[in-house]
């Protein structure tokens, strides 16, 4: 299994409506495309907002992401979930055994 850190900042006066949009749509639209929604965070400061999503290996992360961008729900509502954040940073972690 691979992840995603997903961290953007949200922009001012957005994190309310941005955590309803996250909560009512991104999260089901993730899991019906089978992409493991594991944990969500958001900063101190209200300002950053950050998720891991879960895939298989390298390419369950293309072949997913394809499938849900390329979706007819996307396609309908890209402009309005992007209007939420100014700035997006995604990093691929791979897990390291510890004990």
């Amino acid at each position: 299994m691979i992840a995603q850190l997903r961290t953007y900042t949200i922009n001012k006066g957005m994190m309310d409506d941005w955590l309803k949009v996250f909560r009512e749509d991104i999260v089901p639209l993730c899991r019906s495309m089978g992409i493991g929604v594991e944990s969500a965070w958001v900063n101190d400061e209200g300002t950053q907002f950050t998720w891991i999503r879960t895939f298989e290996d390298a390419e369950d992360i293309e072949r997913k992401e394809a499938a849900m961008y390329g979706s007819e729900w996307w396609d309908e509502n890209v402009t309005m979930v992007r209007s939420h954040l100014a700035h997006r940073e995604f990093t691929v972690v791979n897990p390291v055994e510890f004990e």
